[in-house]
């Protein structure tokens, strides 16, 4: 599995900040205050769930580009949960197990998307490392791969939350399992009810 020997350094380290509740990840982080579980989790519905207007990417092409932004900023937690939460909203679509598209996207590769959800891919890590190192070129380029205005809107938007998301879980240094099979459980929830219902509890194991 990609990037196993970095996971487990990343899950041997401790919080760095004082007063954390014994959670891993960004459910750490949701626990600090209740508006803060109540905006990011609303936050993550929108972004990944929830139609948007004249967006036309599926749940696990969104989760795909939280998981490229994740990985991009070697966040282990939000890669990791959500590539296992866009490997079964895939198996849900296709029947079958995409292991190599989710790798692809933890490792900085495009290989098993389509041309448009490539472009979108390369533009959400573009933001990523640096907004305004986005050019009309490339916007156009999403364009050219059937990218509607919604699509890219979205992808920028993706990329945005998602680098907040990181910095929060990392900043804090908050706990990370060892493994991405930890995730299992809750991918299964987020796929049923996303983000934000009662029935989420699930904590990675």
């Amino acid at each position: 599995m990609a990037r196993d020997d970095e996971r487990r350094a990343r899950a041997s380290e401790t919080p760095i900040v004082g007063g954390l509740p014994e959670l891993p990840g960004i459910l750490a982080v949701m626990q600090l205050a209740p508006a803060l579980a109540l905006h990011l989790r609303g936050l993550a519905d929108v972004l990944l769930v929830k139609d948007f207007p004249g967006a036309t990417l599926s749940r696990s092409d969104r989760e795909l580009l939280a998981t490229a932004v994740s990985a991009a900023n070697d966040c282990f937690y939000c890669m990791d949960s959500h590539g296992s939460f866009a490997a079964e909203l895939l198996l849900r679509a296709t029947g079958a197990r995409q292991d190599p598209v989710i790798d692809a996207m933890k490792t900085g590769g495009v290989e098993g998307l389509s041309a448009r959800l490539a472009a979108l891919v390369s533009l959400a890590r573009t933001v990523q490392r640096r907004a305004l190192d986005l050019t009309s070129a490339d916007v156009a380029q999403a364009k050219a791969a059937g990218a509607s205005d919604g699509d890219i809107q979205l992808a920028i938007l993706i990329a945005a939350g998602f680098s907040m998301y990181n910095r929060m879980v990392d900043g804090l240094r908050t706990t990370t399992p060892p493994s991405a099979e930890a995730f299992g459980d809750r991918a299964r929830q987020i796929a049923d009810h996303g983000y934000s219902s009662p029935g989420v509890s699930a904590v990675p194991r």
